[in-house]
């Protein structure tokens, strides 16, 4: 998937429309409570503005009904330009006059940003007539807003038609390092799954099956696979539906030769609450009026195993109810295990890189994706239309 980027054309001068991903946290006052999102793009800001471009930010934030106050986007024009020690222009509309006389106003190095773009309904149903009047501010479109590629909407897709279209560093290296992930692995290649539900997975599952040479699985998802194999999982997280699937994958896995690493020992509770008691027990005793809530300390020494033998690990999904600390440890043990081993490690987005972050392993990581639905597209190898809309090289 090679696409072009800015630094294959000529921005000096220009007006560059960027997407961006500023769909930052905030606190009940409105302050911003990580800014993770806003720092991945600077690089590409820096860029623009130290090649003379004019650059014109748009983000969405949140989900907004219309305009909403309390998600504008004025904290983050705030901070952005703290980050970026230069001014911030903020307009309070991303389309209309006001957008327009405040882009013509723009000299080379300028930034403008627009706001959310989400108070307009037409964005994410993509109109056309929406995406024209975005396009009508911009001579060219950079989309840095991996997050949001998997979405066709106006300002992820539809301006991509009417503009040249081109990848920003941010897009660049994720493509970059999911990509090769996916088609050219260092081997042995390992994949690492969580999260609750195994239909979530389904795809990524089947995608990377014939890829990987290990499939660790955790998390919630882990116990469907369990009783698929006959086995008592007490009151833990079953995706009842995907039982067969279960059976299935399990031996399309076989077939492959790829070894299926489930987990020997659980952490379980009476009540998944803080502070509950809590026993690790192996997968074959899982009491009947038990939840688990974590992979076991002899799992986490199994999986870290495979993974000191890797050159490729992907991770995707918490091993646990990582929210609560105490069933954090599994989770902290993969996050551990990736860091301390000298394979390229990614971390696709959402809660396992938010784990990842929370444990201060990120700095330790080769790759924390930015998108974990788009993430996840990618690893089930779809085609994500914010991605597929930009130039070809």
């Amino acid at each position: 998937m090679d696409k072009k980027t800015i630094r294959d054309i000529d921005v000096a001068g220009k007006r560059v429309l960027v997407r961006v991903d500023f769909n930052v946290p905030l606190d009940s006052e409105g302050r911003i409570t990580d800014d993770t999102r806003i720092r991945a793009v600077v690089p590409t800001i820096q860029y623009l503005v130290e090649q003379g471009a004019r650059a014109i930010l748009v983000s969405h934030l949140g989900r907004p009904k219309g305009v909403t106050d309390s998600l504008r986007l004025d904290p983050v024009a705030a901070r952005l330009s703290k980050l970026i020690g230069r001014p911030v222009a903020k307009v309070n509309d991303c389309i209309g006059d006001e957008v327009a006389e405040a882009a013509a106003r723009l000299q080379n190095g300028d930034i403008l940003l627009l706001e959310n773009v989400r108070f307009y309904k037409e964005e994410e149903k993509n109109d056309l007539e929406f995406a024209k009047k975005l396009a009508s501010i911009a001579d060219v479109y950079v989309n840095d807003a991996f997050g949001t590629a998997h979405r066709a909407h106006a300002s992820t897709e539809g301006v991509a038609h009417l503009l040249p279209a081109v990848s920003g560093f941010l897009m660049e290296k994720e493509i970059e390092y999911l990509g090769k992930a996916l088609s050219s692995p260092e081997r042995p290649f390992v994949s690492v799954l969580g999260g609750a539900k195994v239909a979530d997975k389904i795809g990524v599952i089947e995608n990377l099956i014939p890829q990987v040479n290990s499939l660790l699985i955790g998390g919630g998802m882990a116990f469907t696979f369990l009783k698929a194999q006959g086995k008592e999982i007490g009151k833990s997280l079953l995706d009842a539906d995907s039982l067969n699937l279960a059976k299935d994958l399990m031996a399309k896995a076989a077939r492959a030769g790829v070894a299926f690493e489930l987990p020997v020992d659980v952490v379980v509770v009476a009540e998944v609450e803080p502070g509950a008691a809590s026993q690790t027990v192996p997968v074959d005793a899982i009491p009947a009026d038990q939840y688990g809530v974590d992979i076991g300390p002899e799992t986490v020494k199994r999986f870290s195993e495979t993974i000191a033998g890797a050159k490729t690990v992907v991770w995707n999904g918490p091993m646990g109810v990582f929210e609560i600390v105490d069933f954090a440890r599994g989770t902290e043990g993969v996050a551990h295990a990736m860091s301390a081993s000298g394979a390229i490690t990614i971390v696709g987005g959402g809660d396992s890189a938010a784990a990842v972050e929370q444990l201060g392993y990120g700095d330790k990581i080769t790759h924390i994706s930015t998108g974990g639905g788009a993430s996840l597209e990618f690893l089930e190898g779809k085609a994500l239309p914010g991605v597929v809309a930009l130039l070809d090289r």
